[in-house]
């Protein structure tokens, strides 16, 4: 059985059309580049290409909710790594989580939890995993304390402020 990388890290660069007036990376700027970020670490990681599935098959994932808590500002051009995994899967839902750090990883600036929804394009409406997709995610899946809340993980992370 194939070994799989469970949390997953690539480097984005800060870019000025995602700034505000004061150079700093737009609040809602922030969940595009870690959900940006997961769909290029699939890629590059697994092989598996949410892109391609949505386009071939009409299959696809759909954000249902998200938590996100800022620690420090992201500035423009500075380079940051972008940690992701998932850390719960069920029938119809992954659960994501996204950590952007600072280039070298001492830092963090962001942390994002998303709840995402497997969605058919085609008949619009939510539907149930494949079971191939499921022995994936079960293969990928990096959980949490069952009973760790989001505000109890930035806790737990409050030593990278």
């Amino acid at each position: 059985m194939t070994q799989y990388k469970k949390v997953l890290e690539s480097k984005m660069k800060i870019r000025f059309h995602d700034c505000d007036p004061y150079n700093h990376l737009n609040n809602s700027r922030y969940i595009d580049y870690i959900i940006t970020a997961r769909g290029d670490q699939l890629i590059d990681y697994y092989g598996f290409n949410m892109y391609e599935l949505l386009r071939q098959e009409g299959i696809g994932w759909v954000t249902a909710h998200t938590e996100i808590s800022y620690f420090a500002p992201a500035m423009l051009m500075e380079e940051v790594t972008i940690q992701t995994q998932l850390i719960h899967c069920s029938e119809k839902s992954l659960h994501l989580e996204g950590i952007m750090w600072n280039g070298d990883k001492t830092q963090i600036k962001a942390i994002l939890w998303a709840r995402l929804v497997h969605f058919n394009i085609r008949a619009q409406k939510s539907q149930q995993h494949s079971k191939e997709f499921m022995q994936f995610f079960l293969q990928v899946v990096n959980p949490l304390p069952a009973s760790q809340l989001f505000a109890d993980r930035i806790k737990s992370l409050k030593q990278y402020v």
